[in-house]
């Protein structure tokens, strides 16, 4: 259905709000005169209604450049070179697997191992060598113990290159390893030991020491030392490397630690910089089959993505969201987050449900935030709860549109999830919106009202109104994975993960949004809701405190994702957490979503549009 085209003229006008709030026991009013940008719509019986606008900048991907896409790499002969190099690989692995060999030996074969994962890993290839990986990790936790490992197996001291790589790794699979290996490479002053003259080894070393530290879970003190003493050195380090591989690589993980990297954007990062300094891989090993692979690999899905980029730019189109003037168009954006996350090729359903559902929930999130009145909101609040189409009887033309186009995707997906599920998933997916917009109605209340809530109340409304609830669970149950319903409560709200998920988005995001949304008149978020709560509190100490709140969270968050006693298998999680990782990529600078013009709009170009030289 096509949605109502709406292009508002835009006067100033000037509100005078009178806030209503409590702060530490006491009722507080105050009048707050804010400058909103409002503009005035001339309904069908000829009435004027004022509304908001966000003044948001236009969609940056063209339908008609979205379709004019195109790359040879979808090509059968393409695909029958992958798999030559896929079986030249798993031969390469097979050979180090072998207990001592030509290329392996007890005083290597423990860092071999390792290194060949993560690489595998890193060049995101790691779907093809599932079974390897594991019998390769399997030899290694075989080897550990309370003081870490060697190189090798018949290594008599630990190395920390070697230690630190493999509580990164072992940690990230499952494995139960603790973080206190890593005292026993400090010394007497508490500092981890590093000769004054810092070697490519020892530079390596402290790097994978600064990547296994991005894993700490609660109360792991040597891991927040490790983290600090890890990116002191490594800041120092790379000013005095030339540029190359290994500068490259330090520069990319201190930028992008472990919860704002992605995927796909990890890998054309080391593709760049993987095979010029492998000090670690033995010349004999042909690991220029690994980079092979890994462009191979980076361009075919480029074809793949294409061709699901024009299916979403043709829905986007077809339903009318290119005739709206007042939210933001962000359905390329979304769709490139999606992919980053998962690139197999057999899970099309949940990249393009995941940008198509979260690009409703920030049309949604424009039209509460900003341009739909009360009346308006609450009529479509109703409509969605009764969840009919004959319930927009009562909506005013623009919402109808936006009303039917959720109405059938979210059906739409939930008859794409019964397929692997098994059963009727509609049900998840229609509480988990029913939640969103009743948060969000809630927050337009706070907005026409000049109402302020406490800190509690904000962030416990805020986390639903985020919006990571909606878009997390009804893509994952499209992946063609069967979740029980006790791995659905692991990840649906309100399990921890999915609340510590939320809760951080909420604080990282007001960090970055706040000033822009007072301008409009929205005056709640976390710093305002802080600094009512602590008039002795600066806008810049509450940013403190909220980071603060953040980097507790983050480690609880790696508890949750990771924690070897769970009954929920990683791997039925994973998606979850890069979803948060996505959405935490983009608040890494500013507010990625409504300023799409800088580091997403080089993110889709670097992962969707350019193919990898070859």
């Amino acid at each position: 259905m096509a949605l109502l085209s709406v292009a508002p003229r835009a006067p100033r006008w000037c509100v005078h709000k009178s806030l209503v709030t409590s702060s530490k026991g006491k009722v507080v009013r105050r009048t707050i005169s804010t400058s909103i940008r409002m503009c005035r719509i001339t309904t069908e019986s000829g009435e004027g209604v004022q509304r908001r606008i966000a003044n948001h900048h236009s969609n940056l991907w063209d339908d008609n450049f979205i379709q004019s896409l195109s790359t040879p790499y979808g090509a059968i002969s393409y695909h029958e070179s992958a798999q030559k190099l896929i079986g030249e690989v798993k031969e390469m692995i097979n050979s180090i697997s072998v207990k001592d060999g030509e290329l392996i030996t007890p005083s290597n074969d423990l860092l071999m191992r390792l290194s060949i994962v993560d690489s595998i890993e890193r060049l995101g290839i790691d779907r093809h060598f599932k079974s390897e990986i594991k019998s390769a990790l399997d030899y290694v936790y075989s080897y550990w113990n309370e003081k870490g490992i060697g190189w090798g197996r018949d290594s008599v001291v630990a190395d920390l290159n070697s230690t630190a790589l493999g509580l990164r790794t072992l940690r990230l699979h499952g494995y139960p390893v603790s973080s206190d290996v890593l005292q026993h490479f400090k010394e007497q002053k508490g500092q981890f030991a590093c000769s004054a003259i810092q070697t490519e080894g020892e530079i390596r070393s402290v790097l994978n020491l600064f990547r296994a530290s991005q894993i700490a879970f609660p109360g792991e003190k040597v891991m927040e030392e490790a983290e600090v003493f890890s990116t002191i050195y490594l800041k120092e380090a790379i000013l005095k490397l030339p540029v190359c591989g290994l500068s490259r690589e330090i520069s990319y993980v201190l930028e992008y630690g472990w919860h704002i990297n992605l995927p796909r954007l990890e890998a054309r990062n080391y593709i760049d910089v993987f095979g010029e300094d492998p000090i670690y891989l033995t010349p004999n090993m042909k690991t220029q089959k690994l980079l092979e692979l890994a462009k191979l690999e980076f361009n075919m899905f480029h074809s793949l993505q294409q061709q699901e980029l024009k299916l979403l730019s043709r829905w986007w189109k077809d339903s009318g969201f290119s005739q709206m003037t007042f939210p933001r168009h962000r359905h390329v954006e979304y769709y490139t987050l999606a992919s980053c996350i998962d690139s197999e090729p057999q899970h099309s359903s949940f990249r393009l449900g995941f940008a198509k559902i979260f690009h409703l929930a920030t049309v949604l999130d424009d039209i509460y935030d900003t341009f739909g009145t009360m009346d308006e909101l609450e009529l479509f609040t109703a409509a969605v709860k009764r969840w009919h189409p004959s319930a927009t009887e009562w909506l005013p033309e623009y919402m109808k549109g936006v009303y039917m186009v959720l109405y059938e995707t979210v059906n739409e997906m939930a008859g794409e999830a019964e397929k692997s599920q098994g059963r009727d998933t509609l049900n998840y997916g229609r509480n988990a919106l029913e939640a969103y917009i009743d948060a969000s109605m809630e927050e337009a209340k706070w907005i026409f009202s000049g109402f302020l809530p406490t800190f509690e109340e904000y962030l416990d409304n805020g986390k639903v109104s985020f919006g990571y609830g909606i878009g997390t669970l009804q893509p994952i149950l499209t992946l063609g994975i069967p979740f029980p319903h006790h791995i659905l409560q692991e990840i649906d709200f309100p399990s921890r993960l999915n609340d510590v998920a939320s809760s951080i988005l909420r604080l990282k995001g007001d960090i970055h949004t706040y000033q822009a949304e007072r301008s409009r008149g929205e005056k709640s978020s976390c710093i305002s809701c802080y600094t009512e709560e602590n008039p002795e509190s600066t806008e810049e100490d509450a940013i403190n405190h909220i980071n603060s709140m953040v980097d507790k969270l983050l480690k609880e968050l790696n508890w949750e994702y990771l924690r070897p006693d769970s009954n929920v298998p990683i791997t039925s999680k994973k998606h979850a957490f890069d979803i948060l990782r996505a959405f935490y990529h983009l608040y890494k600078y500013r507010d990625g979503f409504s300023v799409a013009n800088y580091e997403i709009k080089n993110l889709v170009m670097t992962t969707v549009i350019e193919p990898v030289p070859l």
